[in-house]
């Protein structure tokens, strides 16, 4: 699975550099990190209503295809800050031994 978030991060950072009006990631980052920010904003929203939605249905394509929508535009959002997935998967590696209550407290102290 780690193998398909690695090549999709190879691909976006290629793209950053790609001429904007060629790739819709570097018209992204061409637009700069508000644009990418309410990008990411307007997918989580259309997740979270799929979600609302399948909860009320057996079909639950709609909220995998937002959630892979989220996911793409986090990671733009990521690559557009330096960071990538690895980073993120480090962070959730880092919570195995963690119970999400220590976790949530330990944040609190910062």
């Amino acid at each position: 699975m780690n193998d398909t978030l690695t090549r999709l991060a190879e691909v976006l950072e290629q793209r950053k550099a790609a001429a904007d009006d060629n790739s819709y990631v570097a018209s992204l980052h061409a637009k700069g990190l508000n644009k990418i920010l309410e990008k990411v904003g307007e997918e989580c929203t259309e997740t979270l209503l799929a979600a609302k939605d399948c909860h009320h249905s057996d079909d639950k394509s709609e909220l995998i295809y937002e959630t892979a929508d989220l996911w793409f535009h986090s990671l733009v959002m990521l690559s557009h800050l330096g960071l990538g997935p690895d980073d993120v998967l480090k962070e959730l590696e880092r919570r195995f031994d963690l119970s999400g209550l220590a976790e949530k407290a330990s944040r609190q102290h910062k």
